[in-house]
């Protein structure tokens, strides 16, 4: 039974200290953000530009150091690459905190660390996905995919309200000690963890030769780069549209409370999902999870149509459905079918697509309101994502795609990729 499965893999003790690891760790970086917020606009000057300045010197260097992270988490042991990422970035943190609880905020010190921080984040995530097909048996990568989702979700709905009340009880500084902690504990917890394998490498080449192989796996497998690109279209148009337009779409049809239950309801969506996902195998999962990402265009529709609350707030909870499905469904394909040893940089290829439309969106999405209006912007953006969804059905590596079958770890592109499409 897939609940059975699901629960067996607490028993597996590697796996076991693993999620403890990342448990902690997610609810720390959930709290983070509000917490180096609310830090940065009670000390400095000009408020928001300084914000500004410091998010983005975390989100650049994270996009620009990808394509390295991905290529080093092929080529030396994943866990080493994680546990050395995670003391990094507990460092960085920590370094953080103590600028604030000793008064001394510095913009620049603030912004060089967090730029250090996107960095070791660059080569956290392609190492974290590569990684759990070491820790799982074939069978259960679903089950563990939706496990850790059901997690993440969890610490995205409590933990920024959980930071904020630690800000107003305690100040910012405890709360990025506190993050600063969660990744010193997930790095204990990682080297707690039995020898994992090394990726199989039969050549040491120079990590631009790595990256430029890694390239040759993604464009070699038909259904990963199309799917990519289709994710890439979808945060352009998608992201900026619902972080920006969306709160002030739905004051103006619902009042500013409106979107706090919005958000609220979307988290849950996810959460309900992810949980479902621990017992359910699906046969055809690629294909269920485009058809699924469909929804999340849901609340762009309603946006666009200027329905108030209760249809927004539905929406959102179906988005959060469908948000669920399709994250579990991608992360789960490509650690089915993607050669082991080309796994990370794979999927900092699909990182790198996603992440980087997501700036361009946020960008964009102002003036393309004040041209044409916000209602019609979300209206659109939300057709163009219900058409991206659906894009890649027509290709039948995507369609075929099975789902719980062998691990393909020795296998060329060409053994895993599908064939001619239709």
């Amino acid at each position: 039974m897939p609940e059975t499965r699901a629960k067996l893999l607490l028993l597996r003790r590697d796996f076991r200290w693993f999620f403890t690891g990342q448990t902690v760790s997610l609810l720390g970086t959930s709290m983070a953000p509000v917490a180096l917020a609310f830090a940065v606009l009670n000390a400095s000057h000009d408020k928001t530009t300084d914000l500004g300045v410091v998010l983005t010197a975390r989100m650049i260097p994270m996009l620009v150091f990808l394509l390295v992270g991905g290529a080093t988490a092929d080529r030396f042991a994943r866990r080493t690459v994680l546990v050395w990422a995670n003391l990094g970035s507990g460092l960085t943190q920590g370094a953080v905190a103590v600028l604030l609880l000793t008064g001394h905020f510095s913009l620049v010190l603030v912004a060089l660390l967090e730029l250090l921080n996107g960095i070791l984040s660059a080569f956290t995530t392609p190492a974290l996905r590569g990684f759990l097909p070491e820790l799982v048996e074939p069978h259960q990568i679903q089950q563990a995919n939706a496990l850790l989702g059901s997690t993440r979700n969890a610490t995205r709905i409590f933990g920024p309200s959980l930071s904020g009340v630690l800000v107003v009880a305690v100040g910012a500084g405890p709360a990025i000690a506190f993050d600063a902690a969660t990744y010193l504990f997930a790095a204990v917890c990682l080297r707690m963890l039995s020898s994992t394998s090394h990726p199989k490498r039969t050549e040491r080449t120079g990590i631009v030769a790595d990256i430029r192989e890694g390239w040759g796996q993604f464009v070699g497998l038909r259904w990963v780069w199309t799917v990519s690109a289709t994710f890439c279209l979808m945060n352009l148009v998608q992201t900026g549209t619902w972080q920006i337009l969306g709160p002030e779409l739905t004051r103006k049809t619902s009042g500013v409370a409106a979107w706090g239950f919005v958000l609220s309801a979307r988290g849950a969506g996810l959460l309900v999902m992810s949980t479902l996902l621990t017992r359910l195998t699906i046969r055809r999962f690629l294909a269920a999870g485009q058809v699924a990402s469909a929804l999340v265009a849901v609340p762009l529709l309603v946006l666009g149509a200027g329905l108030h609350a209760p249809f927004l707030v539905a929406a959102a909870f179906v988005a959060g459905l469908g948000s669920a499905v399709a994250s579990v469904s991608w992360d789960t394909s490509l650690q089915e079918h993607v050669p082991a040893h080309a796994l990370s940089r794979v999927c900092s290829f699909d990182d790198l697509l996603s992440y980087g439309a997501i700036p361009i969106g946020q960008l964009s999405v102002g003036p393309l309101a004040a041209a044409f209006g916000g209602f019609r912007v979300a209206e659109i953006a939300g057709v163009i994502y219900v058409g991206a969804a659906f894009f890649p059905l027509a290709f039948k590596s995507v369609r075929s795609l099975p789902h719980a079958v062998s691990p393909a770890v020795e296998e060329t592109p060409q053994m895993v990729s599908q064939g001619a499409d239709s």
